[in-house]
């Protein structure tokens, strides 16, 4: 038997699953939890934001597809990882390592950007995660702002909110385990979607008329509505880590699984809100439906700061992929006994960083578009579908090569979202701040 087969058979014969070894796994519920939260944040909140760019006809049957389209980016990334891993035979690999695992062995053509690739994707999940914590905070100021203005009269600047949030910051972004973090998540992702029930309740109790709301896109918001989508449904970064982590890792991609359970959920979630915020609000619909909910009502009141709050506690488990990435570099180079106060001051000053750049630019809707469309395209599309297709060449395609030109479709729609989104989205930015 040549090397190769003996290779073949050894692969074929290791099961990655089994040869995990995971002090404290996450259960499948927990894994469940994780996924709803790395994809509910604000993200949800501006769905109706979304729908003012897409109308309502359009942006419910929008907001549909790209849910599932992103759905299938996942899969296409947590299966090529799998399948690379048992390739390679180790336990698991992560985003950036499984680009350099499927380059490595790809053709020849491509294997000169292995570490490039595997450099460029941990810089691109650190400033996404690192950008998309500023939107949070920013969106927690002005919630803040808003509830202390009107129940107290306190005219500060939204800037001086940003740095009180800088403590409460610094304490909650040194918790290091993935494990630990379930507790927050699944407090974050309660309070989040009673933040949205409570919205609904006050977008329901007042008449909604839909003969005067846009039905239809005009066609330059067709890419704002894309991006918003994206930036909201939006949460690759976790969708590994997660994996890794379970306890039975099967249960992620089978059907009715992990997967495919938490992006239904999030689907009918986003649909609604995106249809009857818009539905209520019409044109004067904010970037956060909380900021549209009335400012003399106490349990309008509440409910941002519950909102708030719910985005803030979401806020380790949000940093925690970014934060593992910059550790990476830093933990080989020191010793032991140094570790932890290195740890320690490696997350403090990444809060600060934060904190700082959002105070720098306090807003929130110039730059959701710009997330969906510049980090999410990149992240969410064009990689999974690249290191798919890298890992099936030359021959596994499946039947007239449909695997190949699904995919090039898909890349097609991810340089679409990626180069127009971008476009628009900072040229949106650009009137703001004229």
């Amino acid at each position: 038997m040549s090397s190769e087969s003996l290779e073949r058979n050894n692969s074929d014969e290791y099961d990655p699953f089994e040869n995990r070894n995971i002090k404290k796994p996450n259960s499948t519920i927990g894994s469940f939890i994780h996924i709803i939260k790395g994809s509910l944040g604000t993200g949800i909140m501006a769905m109706p934001l979304a729908f003012r760019n897409g109308g309502l006809i359009f942006g419910t049957i929008g907001t549909v597809v790209i849910c599932v389209l992103y759905a299938h980016f996942i899969h296409l990334l947590v299966r090529t990882s799998q399948k690379a891993s048992k390739r390679s035979q180790v336990p698991m690999l992560g985003f950036s390592a499984t680009a350099k695992d499927v380059l490595r062995n790809g053709p020849p053509s491509v294997r000169f950007c292995t570490n490039y690739a595997s450099g460029f994707i941990d810089s691109m999940m650190v400033i996404d995660s690192f950008l998309t914590a500023c939107l949070y905070i920013v969106f927690i100021a002005k919630s803040l702002r808003d509830v202390l203005h009107n129940q107290l009269q306190l005219d500060w600047d939204t800037r001086v909110y940003i740095m009180l949030l800088l403590v409460p910051l610094l304490i909650i972004i040194q918790v290091r385990k993935l494990k630990h973090l379930v507790p927050f998540t699944a407090i974050a992702s309660c309070l989040i979607i009673s933040a949205i029930g409570i919205s609904l309740y006050f977008i329901f109790s007042a008449e909604i008329e839909l003969s005067t709301k846009s039905m239809w896109p005009e066609w330059a918001n067709i890419p704002s509505f894309v991006s918003i989508v994206l930036f909201a449904i939006s949460g690759i970064n976790t969708v590994l880590p997660v994996e890794n982590n379970m306890k039975h890792p099967k249960h992620f991609l089978r059907p009715f699984g992990v997967m495919q359970s938490a992006f239904g959920c999030l689907t009918v979630l986003y649909a609604i809100t995106g249809f009857f915020g818009y539905a209520q609000y019409g044109s004067d619909t904010k970037a956060s439906i909380t900021l549209n909910l009335p400012s003399d009502n106490g349990w309008a009141q509440t409910t941002r700061l519950i909102s708030a709050m719910g985005v803030f506690v979401a806020l380790g488990f949000s940093l925690y992929v970014p934060l593992e990435i910059l550790w990476s570099h830093f933990e080989s180079r020191l010793s032991p006994k140094r570790q932890n106060y290195a740890q320690i001051t490696m997350r403090s000053l990444f809060a600060v960083a934060i904190i700082l750049t959002a105070f720098v630019v306090p807003e929130i809707e110039p730059f959701i578009g710009l997330l969906g469309s510049f980090g999410a395209a990149m992240l969410s599309i064009l990689f999974p579908v690249f290191l798919d297709t890298v890992f099936r060449w030359p021959n596994d395609f499946g039947r007239w090569r449909w695997h190949l030109m699904k995919n090039a479709v898909l890349l097609l729609f991810g340089l679409f979202v990626l180069i127009i989104g971008t476009y628009f989205s900072i040229l949106n930015i650009i009137k703001i701040y004229e």
